[in-house]
């Protein structure tokens, strides 16, 4: 495996397509179209299968984690480990997150990082993608979607072919929450962003949006024809149930709402039986 410090640009170590690569854990450091080292993981899926799902090998799910995440952080793992029942995965640290370079910006930019980890899932000879991003990786998942549809010339390496959003807001700088309230001076104070960089390894750039990107709300509609899944905790204590009730409303018939009865927020709150069901709709409805 192949390691380096944060902000250490180095050279991708991409595995070309083969049937050996597509079985051998690989740890790299991926560049994305503006310069920025993502490390980034790729694990084979399991042997075993949960009961009723056939092995699917060119299927590989894509994971953006929340913020102050990590590709490291237990949580993540355990999200991978699930996923790994159903297909092959690709786990990344955004850029300023754990030892990828860079500074945040929240969800901008970090479609770019994206993107990068779905071109290097497809070179490695998947040819079927799920996006799953929890939080603010919810949100750069439709982002994600809008953007690299196969209708963008140039883009097409990096689609995906079926999208699932955990526990994203619908519209940016929502403040209605204390959790949202908290995030906000992390963001936007100096003081705040030394707390994430020494306490949360999370580098947030200084610099506010501009312009200011696509909000989730309105990629949704971009993303059709491309499946697309709006999972939600009708407890969620950051964002309540009118984000994801938009998001689906913008929807229309090509998306489906998941709106998950006492769970909370983002990785943390998804049990293993929401990841399984997780899968086994990806493994139906991607491609």
């Amino acid at each position: 495996m192949r390691t380096g410090p944060a902000g250490h640009v180095a050279r991708s170590t991409v595995v070309p397509n083969s049937e050996t690569s597509r079985h051998t854990p690989i740890r790299t450091f991926l560049r994305t179209k503006d310069g920025v080292a993502i490390d980034s993981v790729y694990e084979p899926g399991a042997v075993v299968y949960d009961a009723g799902t056939p092995p699917t090998s060119d299927l590989v799910f894509v994971i953006a984690h929340g913020f102050t995440g990590d590709v490291d952080r237990p949580h993540v793992r355990r999200v991978a480990t699930a996923f790994a029942q159903y297909g092959a995965v690709v786990t990344f640290s955004f850029r300023g997150h754990g030892r990828s370079g860079g500074r945040s910006t929240v969800g901008d930019k970090e479609v770019l990082d994206l993107a990068a980890a779905v071109a290097w899932a497809r070179e490695l000879g998947h040819a079927r993608v799920v996006t799953v991003g929890f939080s603010m990786g919810g949100s750069v998942v439709l982002r994600h979607g809008a953007l690299y549809g196969p209708e963008h010339a140039g883009r097409t390496e990096a689609r995906t072919d079926a999208v699932v959003s955990v526990s994203a807001p619908a519209r940016w700088y929502y403040r209605g929450t204390a959790p949202m309230r908290r995030v906000h001076w992390l963001v936007t104070r100096r003081e705040g962003r030394l707390v994430t960089r020494y306490g949360l390894r999370t580098r947030i750039h200084h610099r506010g949006w501009d312009p200011v990107p696509l909000s989730p709300v309105e990629s949704v509609p971009r993303i059709a024809p491309t499946p697309l899944l709006i999972v939600h905790g009708d407890r969620d204590g950051y964002f309540p149930v009118d984000h994801p009730r938009m998001l689906a409303e913008a929807a229309g018939d090509h998306g489906e709402l998941w709106l998950e009865p006492g769970m909370g927020h983002a990785e943390h709150a998804a049990a293993d039986e929401l990841l399984a069901r997780i899968g086994h709709w990806a493994v139906g409805r991607a491609g």
